[in-house]
Order: structure tokens, then C-alpha cells, then sequence
């Protein structure tokens, strides 16, 4: 998805500057130290705008939640939403999954949050899905036993392939369901599941716990992925609207 580029980027960063932890990689192994007020750490990957970010929050305030965002023309909303509310358990860190290594040691996460990643269809950009099997490895290193990833997306051919890729990789699916809000509104919504949901779309969603058997980075190299187009899946041809429809908002 193209983000519009935000007016007075510079200035309004300044403004939130106390939400964003400029360099998190100093924190490596740290987390709990520096913030021994919460119990529990929560990564959320690619906040968006940030109605996930601060609704989540605001229920879990005994949770420090830390949102990952590459694309800083998308954070600063995210960062004026949560500054506007008042809302204080809430860091914004400027990277992206790769960098999860870097900035948490093993287990220090409890929970990580990826809602609405883009699904990379073609075959030979399987490997930048957030739940490739490399990526996948990283998040076991930053979980505990028992850690957890609850995954969200309205793209049901990543969707389908995602539930292949966890249970190779050892984890253990729960929750796992291709109509979320089938009975009404079931937890908290990013701003564009609220946007397609209400236009009639189908969300696929799943908990992945990791266990004994969950494979971590020191199993290696995952193995080179082969034909993973998505174009394919059950569920294409709507994802491929769905995907138009961003594009364009």
C-alpha cells in the first residue's frame, strides 16, 4: 500500500517525541529493567494508523506495547492518536520484523501482533511474507515457551498458507477461523478491518503458540521456498479486490 506523504513530518515527530524510543537496539536485554511498571512486553508489526495500537492499549494498561513501523509518514498518525488520548503505555520504534533480533533478546517478548501484512503473492517474494519461515524463526527467539502470535488478514490465499507454515515450523494454532466477524464484532479492529468488514469482507484469524517444538533461528536456514504463489489459493480473486481497494484509499 502507498502511504501520502505527511505534511510537517519533521516538526510533528518532535511533538511525540517522548512515544518514540530512538534507538531500541540499546535496549536489547533491557526491556524489563528500563520499564519494570507493566508485565507484560506486546510487539505489534506495522501499527498503521494506530486504532489497533490504542484501543488495545487502553484495555491492557498493566502492557507495554511497542509498535514496529517502518514507514514513519504512516507512524506519526499512529503517535498523534496515542498522544491525543492520553494513553501511556504505548513506544513506537522505527524498523521492521528483520530487526527483531536486534532489538529483543530471547524470550523477552511475551506476544506479537501482525495485522494486515502484505501478502507478497508471487512466488519469488514468499520470502518477505512476516510469516515466512525465516521470520517465523525470529519470532520464536524473541518468545517465551508459550509466546504467542495472533495473526490477522483479510487475504485468505496468505491466510491458507500462513496455517501451513506455522504448523511446519512447530507451533500450535488456536482461534484459527476465515470469518472472524461472523457473529458481529469480535475484539479490538485495525482501522481497515473496521473499512472491510463493514463492506461485507471476510477476516481470517489465528493464535500460534509457541511450544518445545516451535523451531528457533538455531535450527538453521529454513529451507528455500518453492512454489508459493498465492495466485492459486482459495480466495484470490477477492483478496485481489481487497488489495485494489487499498491502493486506491
Amino acid at each position: 500500500m502507498r502511504m501520502r506523504k505527511r505534511r510537517n513530518l519533521s516538526p510533528r515527530m518532535e511533538k511525540c517525541a517522548e512515544l518514540l524510543i530512538a534507538d531500541g537496539f540499546e535496549n536489547k536485554g533491557k526491556w524489563r529493567e528500563l520499564y519494570p511498571e507493566y508485565d507484560n512486553i506486546y510487539i505489534e508489526l506495522g501499527c498503521g494508523k494506530g486504532r489497533f495500537t490504542a484501543d488495545t492499549a487502553e484495555t491492557m494498561p498493566k502492557t507495554l506495547l511497542l509498535a514496529v513501523e517502518l514507514v514513519a509518514d504512516c507512524m506519526i498518525v499512529a503517535m498523534e492518536r496515542i498522544k491525543e488520548r492520553g494513553i501511556e503505555n504505548v513506544r513506537f520504534i522505527n524498523g521492521d520484523a528483520k530487526t527483531l533480533a536486534e532489538l529483543f533478546a530471547e524470550g523477552e517478548a511475551d506476544r506479537i501482533y501482525i495485522n494486515f501484512c502484505d501478502p507478497w503473492p508471487k512466488s519469488r517474494d514468499a520470502k518477505f511474507r512476516l510469516t515466512a519461515p525465516s521470520f517465523l524463526r525470529i519470532y520464536a527467539d524473541v518468545l517465551p515457551l508459550g509466546g504467542q502470535i495472533h495473526f490477522k488478514t483479510d487475504n485468505t490465499p496468505l491466510f491458507d498458507w500462513s496455517v501451513e507454515r506455522m504448523s511446519e515450523e512447530g507451533w500450535v494454532l488456536s482461534e484459527v477461523t476465515h470469518d472472524l466477524h461472523k457473529d458481529g464484532q469480535c475484539g479490538i479492529m485495525t482501522d481497515y478491518e473496521a473499512k472491510f468488514t463493514a463492506e461485507g469482507m471476510k477476516i481470517n484469524r489465528l493464535v500460534a503458540t509457541k511450544t518445545e517444538k516451535t523451531l528457533t533461528t538455531a535450527a538453521g536456514t529454513p529451507a528455500r521456498l518453492r512454489n508459493s504463489s498465492l495466485t492459486d489459493a482459495r480466495g484470490y480473486e477477492q483478496s485481489v479486490q481487497v488489495n485494489a481497494q487499498k491502493e486506491r484509499a
